[in-house]
């Protein structure tokens, strides 16, 4: 079990899911020291949809694996909700995994020999709390190719299988790494619309990290880091779809 903090009294909104404050990262390379993080002060906040935007190499899928709890900081602290990640051990990182985030990768990573349907069901068995596989893949329209492999799915839609997958476990967050990578403009657009009926429909906090800026018109805030840094942090006035995204 995660231990419970009271942040030293400090009172914060309860629509906060993450609250990060003087993250740094470390990595120590031979007799090398890259200093991927530097005292990032963050919050994250419930149902929000966040771009995390900045060049490759700027610090920004360090700070998407600190928050997933699949690195932990050199120094600082990282909050979710009412439990500190940072010092946890591993057996209480793999469980906040388990119960509390979803990842989607620029690679699919789905297993060849099991249907979409399969594919979903297979995260499905170690949830608490799971959605009904097709469920999960009919919220981003794939509810005609339950039982198609892999390898007879488009680029777009082994994407949206695992989308499917990450959402099917109900996860109060869904981190995306460079989701669009290795999709073209019009595939990246449908992949991009289904992670937005997720946020929408079920309220899913969802953070995806890209160094793609015309993404950055359809969040909430754009988080811009550079250098380990956070250099700006911008709310949009008004959300643009998915649909209307060029670049």
């Amino acid at each position: 079990m995660l231990d419970q903090t009271s942040h030293g009294g400090t009172t914060r909104s309860p629509d906060v899911v993450f609250h990060v404050h003087g993250v740094s990262k470390t990595y120590r390379m031979g007799d090398v020291e890259v200093r991927a993080l530097r005292s990032v002060d963050l919050d994250l906040y419930r149902g929000e949809f966040v771009v995390i935007l900045g060049p490759s190499g700027g610090g920004k899928s360090t700070l998407l694996n600190v928050l997933g709890g699949l690195d932990t900081p050199t120094s600082g602290e990282v909050v979710f909700l009412d439990h500190t990640l940072s010092g946890a051990g591993d057996r209480e990182l793999t469980r906040f995994r388990r119960e509390h985030v979803g990842f989607v990768f620029q690679f699919f990573n789905l297993i060849p020999s099991l249907t979409a349907l399969e594919n979903v069901a297979l995260v499905t068995e170690i949830a608490e709390n799971p959605m009904d596989p097709k469920e999960a893949l009919m919220l981003v329209d794939l509810g005609a190719r339950l039982n198609h492999f892999p390898s007879q799915l488009s680029g777009g839609e082994q994407q949206r299988v695992a989308i499917a997958r990450a959402i099917a476990k109900h996860p109060d967050v869904l981190m995306c790494d460079e989701p669009t990578g290795s999709l073209d403009y019009a595939t990246g657009k449908v992949v991009l619309e289904a992670l937005a009926r997720v946020n929408r429909e079920m309220g899913t906090t969802v953070a995806i990290i890209t160094h793609n800026s015309a993404i950055a018109a359809m969040a909430d805030r754009v988080i811009r880091i550079s250098s380990g840094e956070i250099v700006d942090i911008h709310r949009n006035e008004e959300k643009a779809p998915p649909s209307g995204l060029i670049w």
